[in-house]
């Protein structure tokens, strides 16, 4: 699959969005607020919603590098489709054009791309905005993830705890959500992670965190999750791989990177806290020694 044909049609607005017009942005703007639906009806229902001229959808389905706007459409439908797939159908598609070669050579080469790709899109401005909301002592940090991801969100929250205070490990189950909630205030952050066949509970925490002025910092996949659309920094990851299952080799070295640079932003606090830890480590002789 080329990488033109890979790209999903919020990555392509986003890439071009500074070559399109003010009509055409209004339209943009319109696709993303709830996307991909905003943009599954037809061209007169999208040009209406969008308060601009069937001609100026049809001419953006151009610049984006589609045929036409059916052409736009088919590509979103595809992307729908493979937002939605279940294990097996991931497995299905994979094993019908699966190359004649060992599957470590075609799992490290998918993963590779998916690093290459997901750098690709990564603003490195997005990425110190929020390593510097997560070196901000001074607000809370809540962490949350789903019924895969929620590993990912405990590694992040493990690491962070020594790095810094106030860190909150949001539990997986959704009941014990509002508790969590009741004590977010203004200018704290919520770290979420949600990747395809999006999870409606995570879409809620985010609802009610924003609406008590929380930030929220969305992992997400390259299609996005429904919650993107409350969230102020956003990174869109790669995550397909010859696999039933999706990938968090990007994800996890995006949170890695972030760790390491809220550890350099907050060295002199950091260091304190981790030498008290290892103080702690040898009271309770968790480790061994060797002398």
């Amino acid at each position: 699959m080329s990488n033109k044909r890979s790209r999903t049609l919020a990555e392509r607005i986003r890439e071009n969005f500074d070559e399109l017009t003010r009509a055409e942005h209004q339209l943009a703007d319109i696709i993303l607020e709830n996307y991909p639906v905003s943009a599954m009806g037809s061209i007169t229902t999208l040009a209406n919603a969008s308060r601009v001229s069937t001609p100026t959808v049809a001419r953006m389905a151009r610049k984006l590098g589609f045929s036409g706007f059916p052409a736009m459409q088919i590509a979103l439908r595809e992307e729908l489709e493979a937002t939605i797939s279940n294990p097996i159908a991931k497995h299905e598609r994979f094993a019908e054009s699966a190359p004649d070669t060992h599957i470590l050579n075609r799992f490290a080469e998918a993963a590779l791309e998916n690093m290459r790709q997901s750098l690709k899109r990564i603003d490195p401005k997005t990425f110190d905005s929020v390593a510097a909301l997560l070196s901000n002592s001074e607000n809370d940090v809540y962490v949350a993830g789903g019924r895969i991801t929620h590993t990912i969100a405990q590694y992040f929250f493990t690491h962070m705890q020594v790095i810094r205070k106030g860190m909150n490990l949001i539990d997986s189950g959704s009941s014990t959500w509002p508790h969590f909630v009741l004590n977010m205030n203004e200018g704290d952050v919520l770290v979420a992670f949600d990747i395809r066949r999006y999870e409606r509970d995570l879409l809620r925490l985010a609802e009610m965190a924003t609406a008590r002025g929380v930030t929220l910092v969305l992992f997400t996949d390259q299609w996005g999750s429904p919650a993107a659309r409350h969230a102020r920094h956003v990174f869109n990851l790669r995550i397909e791989v010859p696999s039933a299952w999706d990938s968090s080799v990007v994800t996890l070295f995006l949170v890695e990177a972030l760790l390491a640079a809220v550890q350099t932003n907050t060295w002199g606090e950091t260091r304190d806290r981790v030498k008290s830890l290892e103080e702690l480590f040898d009271k309770t002789k968790l480790f061994r020694k060797f002398s």
